[in-house]
């Protein structure tokens, strides 16, 4: 028995056709919000000041939120920092976009006359209890 052409052809666009829609159905993945921590020792109060106004207005700038700014710290484990931040942006490319922000420079040079500062950005987890919904 002989397979007709026209069959194969329509074999292999119903093939293809299914193969696209289950990518289309499929959900695309959520971005992660990104977390940004810093570790500070401020030793120009008067100087910090300037650079926490300014550097919360571009943090804004591109959605970030504090989620912690100063505040009572308790020790758990190790040395504990004088001061502490943690802000959030929705997804790890708004912050290379706010630390890629030409006003970056002039605050880095004003952040390090007045403190010594430590930071990084960390992927939140979209695994991680907090984030999973009922």
């Amino acid at each position: 028995m002989r397979t007709h052409p026209l069959t194969i052809t329509a074999f292999v666009a119903v093939a293809t056709l299914a193969v696209g829609v289950s990518h289309i159905a499929v959900a695309q993945p959520k971005a992660q919000p990104a977390y940004v921590i810093a570790e500070i020792d401020v030793h120009d109060p008067a100087g910090f000041a300037q650079y926490s106004e300014r550097q919360g207005k571009l943090v804004a700038k591109y959605g970030g939120k504090f989620m912690v700014r100063g505040g009572k710290m308790v020790e758990i484990n190790g040395a504990l920092p004088k001061r502490f931040t943690v802000y959030v942006f929705d997804t790890m490319e708004k912050v290379n976009a706010w630390k890629n922000d030409p006003e970056q420079k002039d605050l880095i040079a004003l952040r390090d006359k007045s403190s010594t500062f430590r930071s990084f950005a960390v992927e939140g987890c979209s695994e991680c209890a907090a984030f999973k919904t009922q």
